[in-house]
């Protein structure tokens, strides 16, 4: 372990204790401090900040589209690659007073294989049990990092689920060609194998002081966390009229439509809105089609007042976001995950 300096977080006041050898992110995590994230691998820029006193930070390898050389040099950071060697103090440029405090602890375990099942000809349907510790917490939407065995390489993905007292997770994860979690998941996993894990991850979850009608917009295994927040409310009897879209290419790539059919008689107002892009003859697809984007712009004159929620491939969620703006949702009212890919070519079908 290394030095140990104090980063301040402003506007919200708050202080955590950093070790050299730690992320920033990673101290906040491990303090309960929830901030703004996604990837943690300096691709998406959801924890971008802005350094107001200190200059000693380096930074584990990034991505200069989530932080180009001049925002650097202006003194921006990512919170999830930056290491503090000096006190600090960092202005959040994109934070959630509701959440920032109710960061739950991370806790490192061992899980179980249950079942691994296909969903889509392209995405599985995994299911793990905790072996230890007793209890990992997590809220709806959160996501939890894998050690891929014989590795030592992190992947992440979304659980689908809700918090149980039986210790199970659930999973739909993406089957990537040449994908290092995708082939250990694909070709080797095997039920009764245990996978170490570490969770919770993300801000993807429900803000509860809210009473605004929802959007939620997916593609892929962007189905994950959705369903999370969708079973969780419909578990807790959440009165809020939500709208789903995903998109698929074709038929084929559409999962779970049984259970999104019945959670709108246990949800008080809530429509399930499939579009497939590039459907095939054969399908028979009578629903709406093009890019679910697309499909949301013709639908929707405006959405000015609701909250919108988007998962997905970071090409779809950039689309998302204009698409939702331009209809008058505000920059506070969408939340969001990217997909970010990790390697050559494995994706995170998590985060």
């Amino acid at each position: 372990m290394g030095d140990k300096h104090v980063v301040r977080f402003e506007p919200v006041g708050i202080e955590i204790e950093v070790d050299e050898d730690q992320t920033i992110l990673r101290a906040a995590a491990e303090q309960g401090v929830q901030l703004m994230h996604g990837c943690k691998e300096g691709q998406c820029a959801a924890c971008k900040s802005f350094v107001l006193e200190g200059e000693d930070i380096e930074l584990d390898s990034y991505s200069t589209f989530a932080l180009p050389d001049y925002e650097k040099e202006e003194g921006q950071t990512l919170l999830c690659r930056a290491h503090a060697y000096e006190d600090l103090t960092i202005e959040l440029l994109n934070y959630d007073e509701e959440i920032i405090r109710s960061g739950l602890p991370l806790r490192t375990g061992t899980v179980e294989v249950i079942a691994n099942e296909p969903v889509t000809h392209d995405m599985r349907h995994l299911i793990v049990k905790l072996v230890e510790p007793e209890e990992i917490k997590f809220f709806p939407g959160q996501y939890m990092d894998f050690v891929v065995p014989g590795t030592g390489e992190t992947r992440s993905f979304s659980m689908a689920n809700t918090p149980n007292r039986d210790g199970l997770f659930e999973f739909v994860i993406k089957i990537y060609p040449g994908g290092l979690f995708s082939e250990y998941l694909a070709d080797k996993v095997q039920v009764g194998d245990h996978i170490q894990v570490e969770a919770p991850f993300g801000t993807f979850t429900l803000r509860e002081t809210r009473t605004n009608d929802l959007v939620f917009v997916g593609g892929g295994a962007g189905m994950a966390p959705m369903l999370g927040l969708l079973r969780s409310m419909a578990e807790r009897g959440v009165e809020r009229k939500v709208t789903f879209y995903y998109g698929a290419r074709r038929r084929q790539d559409l999962c779970f439509a049984e259970e999104l059919a019945a959670l709108g008689g246990r949800l008080t107002d809530f429509s399930y809105v499939p579009a497939l892009s590039e459907p095939a003859e054969d399908d028979g697809w009578d629903g709406e089609k093009g890019l679910i984007t697309e499909v949301v712009r013709s639908r929707e004159s405006t959405l000015k007042g609701v909250d919108a929620y988007v998962c997905g491939p970071p090409p779809m969620v950039d689309a998302a976001i204009a698409t939702l703006t331009a209809l008058g949702v505000t920059e506070n009212q969408i939340f969001y995950d990217k997909f970010t890919t990790t390697g050559e070519p494995e994706g995170e079908d998590g985060q």
